[in-house]
Formats: structure tokens, C-alpha cells, sequence
């Protein structure tokens, strides 16, 4: 798949195991082959990451126009490696079109992929950004269509286009100041893209989600995931289980 990366034009001025209306936003653990489940808790997002495992942000577009995702992983621009901000390049998707977003972009061909790791190990933490380590955020950005004025205009004062409704922070990350797993920088692989036009319909995000994440066990420490119990044995252990010499 060939993924479109806008060139960041502004028009002048669960849960299973996805978030988000206007796009779906899922994280896989490519080690594993699975779905991180989301949980909720208190307000936020959160998936728990397996230190070591290589995984991937998959954005499905649930709209039937395109829609830009700009997309930071511990508060730094996929695409660009700067700190992020919701102004910046995202990638493009199509109607109904999905992007697997499965590391930092290295060039219009390659990128280096994520990975589960340690904070001081992860690419925030070694590129001197350590304070947002934890959080991925996609802002999602309708595209401004052209409609073309009626000429003359019969009437004055038609009514104006209802606004939208903002869902999420327009903020692409938050500090995080006990986490303890963070993304690293890992080895390139083949992912080519190119460059569309995209123009936003508007400067603030239609929407933005943020997903959190942690060790499972300091995400229980934290009371986001309850305790594993441990089963109950219904077998009696006996001292000497055997009476008699088997058989060899």
C-alpha cells in the first residue's frame, strides 16, 4: 500500500479494540498478531504494550470523504520527528480507506519501525522529549470541498452551515509523568508513500483521540486493569503420592 502524505495545507483562514467516530484508530502488536484491547478508564484510553514487540497504528476512515490523520507517538510527529503539533503532515486517507502507520518515516520509501520498550531506550527520551512518552494521538481533519455560489442569488441571508462539534482536545498529547514504556526507533523496512494535496476544512481538528499506554503491570499498578486472580486449586497436595515402586 502506497501511503498519501498531505502536504499540511490550511484553507486561509470499548471497546474491542478501536477509538474514535470519524476513523477508527486500533493498535496492533505485529509480535503477537493481535489487537491491543482498549480499556477506559476515568475519562482516557489505554493499552497495555509488551516491551519488545514490534506494533503498528492502523486509521480507518469511516467517513465518505477523505480525511487527513496527523499522528504523533510519545508527543512527536510521525512523519517529521518534531515535537508535535495538530498543524503539521498526516497521512491522507481515501473514503472508507484504511493506513497502517508502522513507524517513524525515514524517507518517501522507508521507516524505521515502533516498538515496546523502556522510557530512557525510547526515541522521545533519546531525542532529549521525554515529558510525553506514553500517549499516541491522531487528530483527524475533514477535507475542505468546493461548492460552487449560485449566481445570482435569490435570497439575502440564507442561513450559514451548522458548525461542527468538536470531539477531544485539540491538543495532540498530554504529560505523562509515570509512565514507564515508551516507543523505540527500530530497524528500517519498506513502506513507500507520496504526496497529495489536502486542504483542511478547517484549522482546528474535527476530531482528536489519544490512546495511553503502559506495562500491563504498571497499568494495573495504576488501577486502569484489575489484578489477575489467581486460580483456585481444587487438587490437595500429599506428601507421598506414591505407595509402591512402578514399573521402569
Amino acid at each position: 500500500m502506497i501511503r498519501l502524505l498531505a502536504l499540511a495545507l490550511l484553507f486561509a483562514l470499548p471497546f474491542a479494540a478501536r477509538a474514535g467516530s470519524l476513523a477508527a484508530v486500533e493498535l496492533y502488536d505485529r509480535t503477537a498478531n493481535r489487537f491491543l484491547s482498549v480499556h477506559e478508564h476515568r475519562g482516557r484510553l489505554y493499552v497495555a504494550g509488551e516491551p519488545g514487540h514490534q506494533y503498528e497504528i492502523r486509521v480507518r476512515n469511516h467517513s465518505q470523504q477523505r480525511v487527513l490523520a496527523v499522528t504523533s507517538v510519545d508527543g512527536v510527529n510521525v512523519i517529521s520527528g518534531q515535537t508535535a503539533a495538530t498543524s503539521q503532515q498526516g497521512y491522507v486517507l481515501e473514503r472508507w480507506d484504511c493506513v497502517s502507520v508502522e513507524g517513524w518515516r525515514k524517507s518517501m520509501d522507508e521507516v524505521a519501525t515502533f516498538y515496546f520498550t523502556a522510557l530512557p531506550d525510547s526515541y522521545a527520551a533519546r531525542t532529549g522529549r521525554p515529558d510525553n512518552v506514553g500517549v499516541i494521538g491522531v487528530a483527524l481533519f475533514r477535507e475542505r470541498i468546493h461548492r460552487p455560489s449560485f449566481n445570482p442569488p435569490m435570497e439575502q441571508g440564507a442561513e450559514a452551515p451548522a458548525a461542527r462539534s468538536q470531539s477531544g482536545d485539540a491538543e495532540l498529547s498530554r504529560q505523562r509523568d509515570d509512565a514507564n514504556l515508551g516507543t523505540g526507533h527500530g530497524q528500517r523496512e519498506s513502506s513507500p508513500a507520496q504526496y497529495v494535496d489536502f486542504r483542511r476544512e478547517s484549522s482546528t481538528p474535527d476530531e482528536t483521540i489519544s490512546i495511553y499506554y503502559d506495562s500491563y503491570r504498571n497499568l494495573v499498578a495504576q488501577g486502569v486493569l484489575p489484578r489477575k486472580q489467581r486460580p483456585v486449586k481444587d487438587h490437595v497436595a500429599v506428601p507421598f503420592p506414591a505407595s509402591f515402586v512402578p514399573d521402569p
